[in-house]
Parts: structure tokens; sequence; C-alpha cells
């Protein structure tokens, strides 16, 4: 009994040492450059087709920066339906929400979790905001509707 005791006192004092010395490594303060959730959205738009009907995505390369939130307006100029669609993309940020707006750009929806594609009806657009969250260049941006990527719908999305 007496050795239980005292291994227990042992661990107690080597745990209360362990968080003595963590805690004075780590900063007790965050300041507000340093909270994301205080960020201001970088805009960034891409437009998917155009009103002739052409299989795009405008700018085919879209730059991003990790550490910071952005808000991806993903607007489709197009007859037809199309997708925004990058598995390497999706795994590489952190997703806030995707946020749908009426034709008076009021927020009418918004979906939270994780994303792996945007479909996006013609004449509408829908907003993602994220924050990236790993360095890549992620050359698998495309329609995945049928033929569109092998018409050109495709992309390259670089994450700095």
């Amino acid at each position: 009994m007496y050795l239980i005791k005292a291994l227990t006192k042992k661990i107690t004092l080597a745990s209360s040492a362990l968080l003595l010395i963590l805690s004075a490594l780590t900063p007790f303060h965050v300041s507000a450059k340093e909270d994301l959730t205080k960020q201001t959205p970088i805009e960034v738009k891409v437009v998917l087709g155009d009103k002739n009907n052409a299989m795009s995505f405008s700018p085919s390369t879209i730059e991003f920066e990790t550490g910071k939130l952005y808000k991806l307006i993903i607007e489709n100029q197009g007859p037809v339906k199309h997708y925004f669609s990058s598995d390497g993309f999706a795994q590489s940020v952190l997703t806030r929400k995707v946020q749908i707006n009426n034709a008076s750009n009021t927020p009418i929806a918004e979906i939270k979790g994780t994303i792996r594609e945007v479909e996006v009806y013609p004449s509408f657009q829908a907003q993602w905001w994220f924050v990236p969250v790993k360095a890549g260049i992620f050359n698998d941006l495309r329609c995945s509707i049928k033929g569109h990527t092998e018409m050109g719908m495709k992309g390259t999305i670089i994450i700095k």
C-alpha cells in the first residue's frame, strides 16, 4: 500500500511539473491578429461557363495562401448547371460554410461541414468560405458532369 501511495505522489508531482513547463512555453493570450475568426474574407471569383455555353473556368488557375479566410464566389454564367470539383483542394481547406443567396444577394441557405464539390445552376452563384491549411498544386479542378471536363472545363488550384 505504501508503494502505491509513493508512486501516485511521484506521478502527481511529475504531471504538475510537466504542466508548469508547458504553461511557461505556451502564451496565455491570443491577440485579434492571431484570431482567424476575426479575419475579413478575401473575395475570389471564378466563373463557370458563359452565355455561349463555353466549357471553362475563368480564371482557370486560382491561387490561395494558407491561413487566410477566403470567400470563393462560384458563379455560373452558362445555360446549364456546372460543378466546381477538386478532391485535392477539398482535402486541403477547412470549410466554414457554403452560402447560397437569392437574386437580391440575401442569404437563403448555408451548408456546413466537409464539402467535396459545389453544384451551381445557370445564372446563380454560391459562396464557399474556407481557410486553406495545406499547400499544394492541384491539377484536378473540373466539372464532374459527363463530357464537361473533356470539353475543357478543367483548371488548377495553387495553395501557397
